[in-house]
């Protein structure tokens, strides 16, 4: 007997108890359900929820694997252990097994936390309601190890994803009720829970808390640096990072967040699958240039004093704000939630364009939070059904107004 013919018997065996769902969810991950419908009209297509989530884990699978390399590279090049690649992707010196391997010791146990954790607290869910296990979580358990400082403590990420799905999602009535996004509902816990993990100079590199704490406690050592090109500018100070590297990723920040191009090719990769909307990443991309513009040309005519400590962001070109800091993460791979997006293509338009116009105002004006798409995202996830009534609105009254000039 196959595995699928013994997981069949134990779906059977446990139908209508308390447990089916658990059952139930390993059987139709591992396999397509044999299940068809047998009255009614459904929209019928090729693909279902799950091989949806599996799409998009498979354009996240390139980040995940450079953040990995990237970890090590940043440790080794800050710890004075090796010098800075000069040829970005064809560079021998960063696909190295040694940084590999401090990628794999820091970067999995993330990912099998976050896995392990949220999908225990959807099983438990699920038996406790009796409702089938949904499979949104697929996705916000590969998102949440990409979007956090390297060095987070496994027991705190533990805490911040139980938090996430039972109260951004969970108390909502599960996936596809939820308003706000899972994934940026746990970061933004961790970020105000634990708000000295998640900013700061040192957290984005592995090893830097431990040698600066360290060095405050007397020990002799070299310092060691993991300030990200916001976290620079925020403070006034020059970064030494070229556009190449901060287009490729050869830079210190969450683990997924850093390549911009294989972040671009993923959002191609969902453009092309239709799943991600493209009408959302141009736009948030539109708004983020124009608030960059305005910024530019507020230092540009001196308004400002060089001095100020908003001058370093504002003076930035606009389009660099497009490479650095999570910004094109966030607007590809959350920002496109169809759950907790807007639904109308007009209302796509308007969203995307204040998640990229906000990103850019927090940056600038808040340089405690030098990356401001998180709150923009969250803030938009809020407005979004008001943004879709008032589309649907000016709608019908477009119509009504056809209506009674053709009555007439």
């Amino acid at each position: 007997m196959g595995l699928k013919d013994k997981l069949h018997k134990l779906k059977l065996k446990y139908k209508g108890k308390k447990m089916a769902p658990a059952f139930n969810a390993i059987h139709t991950f591992l396999y397509l359900p044999n299940e068809t419908t047998h009255s009614g009209s459904h929209v019928r297509g090729a693909d279902d929820l799950k091989r949806t989530m599996n799409t998009v884990i498979m354009a996240l699978l390139p980040c995940l694997i450079f953040g990995m390399f990237n970890a090590g590279y940043q440790h080794h090049l800050a710890a004075g252990e090796i010098e800075a690649v000069a040829n970005g992707f064809f560079s021998a010196g960063f696909w190295t097994l040694d940084n590999l391997t401090v990628g794999l010791w820091k970067v999995l146990p993330l990912v099998v936390i976050s896995y392990g954790v949220g999908l225990g607290v959807e099983f438990l869910f699920a038996v406790i309601k009796g409702h089938e296990v949904e499979e949104g979580y697929l996705v916000t358990g590969m998102l949440v190890p990409l979007i956090v400082p390297v060095d987070t403590p496994l027991w705190m990420l533990a805490i911040a994803v139980i938090f996430g799905v039972v109260i951004g999602k969970e108390v909502f009535g599960g996936t596809g009720m939820n308003i706000l996004n899972p994934a940026l509902t746990i970061r933004a816990f961790l970020f105000f829970a634990y708000p000295t993990w998640m900013s700061g100079d040192k957290v984005w590199v592995h090893g830097a808390v431990e040698r600066a704490n360290e060095i405050a406690g007397g020990a002799q050592l070299d310092a060691i640096s993991g300030e990200t090109v916001l976290g620079a500018l925020a403070q006034g100070k020059d970064f030494s990072y070229s556009v190449s590297d901060m287009f490729l990723g050869f830079i210190p920040g969450s683990v997924g967040e850093t390549s911009a191009l294989l972040i671009l090719l993923g959002g191609l990769f969902l453009i092309f699958t239709k799943i991600g909307s493209w009408r959302i990443m141009l736009s948030a991309a539109l708004g983020a240039l124009v608030m960059g513009l305005i910024f530019n040309g507020i230092a540009n005519a001196g308004w400002i004093s060089e001095g100020s400590k908003f001058y370093s962001l504002m003076s930035t070109e606009f389009w660099h704000h497009l490479i650095i800091g999570g910004f094109a993460f966030g607007v590809v791979f959350m920002a496109t939630d169809p759950v907790t997006a807007s639904q109308t293509n007009k209302g796509k338009w308007i969203y995307g364009f204040f998640i990229g116009f906000i990103s850019i105002l927090i940056r600038v004006f808040n340089p405690a939070y030098p990356e401001g798409v998180m709150l923009a995202i969250l803030l938009m996830n809020v407005f979004a059904p008001t943004i879709d009534h008032y589309v649907v609105q000016g709608n019908i009254k477009k119509r009504m107004k056809r209506l009674k000039l053709k009555t007439a």
